[in-house]
């Protein structure tokens, strides 16, 4: 997704307090991706007709909200999509779309820039090996290097996402250059976490003792960015943190020195809509547990304020961490962190308020001698078939290892064999 402006949105101006909104306007996609929360290949059966969705454009514009990111699936593929982008800039609405890139031509770039999306953020998760096994795709590389050129060569602004994890991560270096040279204003990243398709494959997913060795990595590419005659500024995803070290660097994007976790935004300035109608506080938590209601059967205004799903999380983060628990619980930022990223736990525990991808924490417990051990859980019959599913883990403590002081190769569970596929049209 495009990195929305400004940690915990200082001077918000909507008197709702929404800011920005991920709308998955389509579930159907080009892409198979071995990580994908969402599972996304086909279309819902039952998705918003574009009477329903431009409707709710207009409900979201009379909310406040200011940046509205288009996903998918694929949004390229929906077929009303540029009069969808049209109508958000119409209603002044800053529109982004993040897209896997296969298939944006020289045709589909113009009508994006027709349509004024500001900005499409492209998907690169390593060089060409490892961004195709992770894609399913062989090719998949080179389609996003060439869609980027399309977006650049049709002015549409470009950015650059990444899913951190043991296949991205030896080739962040050569991901941040060729985003630059691709013309990248930003480049955000993520760690991938165990929900879709990524819940099959644990042995991507980084131990939570790695992130001693990945945010320093991230805290240099960011000070770098910022650097450069023609800046490329780092955006940290909401589950990269927290309060350690390289905290300022990387939250301040190599800019701001001043910047810190503010505590999750869900529900509180960010939404996420689901192409039914579905809406969540966050578009990447869990539908089943985490469903606010659907546009079809109320106006947006009317769950903003009387969801008790919305409620529940909104409150979550102003409560000072009242539903903390484990390592979270005593930790001497808990009123301010709250546990962090709700969704990273939530998928990895099935509750929210013990996030082991934390940067302090880690390094607290090294001091101790000791690390966390992520250990996947075999899933219940059928679990593992829906859009946002996930796995379970338990969290373990042992003494820290100083000969596993590093981001170890992913593992071989369920590597998928990328397709030799042509071009989507």
């Amino acid at each position: 997704m495009s990195a929305p402006r400004g940690d915990g949105f200082p001077g918000v101006r909507s008197p709702s307090g929404l800011v920005y909104v991920v709308w998955e306007i389509t579930l159907r996609c080009d892409l198979s991706c071995a990580h994908c929360g969402s599972r996304a290949g086909r279309a819902r059966p039952d998705e918003l007709t574009t009477e329903e969705a431009l409707r709710v454009v207009g409900e979201l514009a009379e909310l406040g909200a200011e940046e509205i990111t288009l996903i998918g699936g694929e949004a390229y593929l929906r077929p009303d999509f540029e009069e969808l982008a049209s109508a958000i800039a119409d209603a002044g609405m800053r529109c982004a779309m993040t897209s896997g890139g296969r298939a944006i031509d020289t045709e589909r770039a113009r009508a994006l820039r027709r349509a004024r999306v500001s900005q499409v953020s492209v998907s690169l998760d390593g060089l060409a090996h490892a961004h195709d096994v992770q894609r399913s795709l062989t090719g998949s590389f080179d389609a996003a290097l060439q869609s980027m050129k399309c977006l650049a060569d049709a002015g549409v602004e470009i950015s650059v996402n990444t899913q951190l994890n043991r296949w991205s991560f030896p080739d962040l270096d050569a991901v941040f250059a060729l985003a630059h040279a691709h013309g990248a204003a930003s480049w955000q990243v993520q760690h991938t976490v165990p929900m879709g398709r990524a819940a099959e494959r644990p042995g991507w997913l980084f131990q939570p003792w790695e992130i001693l060795v990945v945010h320093p990595k991230l805290a240099e590419l960011a000070a770098r960015g910022a650097a450069m005659e023609r800046p490329m500024h780092l955006w940290p995803a909401n589950n990269i943190g927290y309060f350690g070290p390289h905290e300022a660097q990387i939250r301040g994007r190599g800019v701001h020195r001043d910047r810190a976790w503010g505590g999750c935004i869900a529900g509180k300035h960010a939404l996420g809509l689901e192409s039914d109608g579905t809406v969540k506080g966050c578009p990447s938590l869990p539908t089943a547990t985490w469903a606010a209601g659907s546009t079809r059967t109320h106006r947006l205004a009317d769950l903003w304020e009387e969801s008790r799903t919305l409620r529940r999380i909104r409150d979550r983060a102003s409560e000072g961490g009242s539903d903390l628990w484990g390592r979270c619980k005593d930790c001497y930022y808990a009123s301010v962190c709250r546990g962090g990223c709700t969704w990273t736990a939530e998928v990895f525990f099935g509750k929210h308020g013990n996030n082991p991808y934390c940067h302090h924490r880690a390094s607290t417990l090294r001091e101790q001698g000791l690390r966390e051990r992520l250990i996947p859980q075999p899933p219940a019959p059928g679990v593992l078939a829906a859009p946002f599913d996930h796995r379970l883990f338990s969290l373990v403590e042992e003494p820290f290892r100083d000969d596993e002081f590093f981001v170890a190769p992913p593992t071989s569970d369920f590597f998928p064999t990328p397709r030799r596929l042509p071009l989507a049209p």
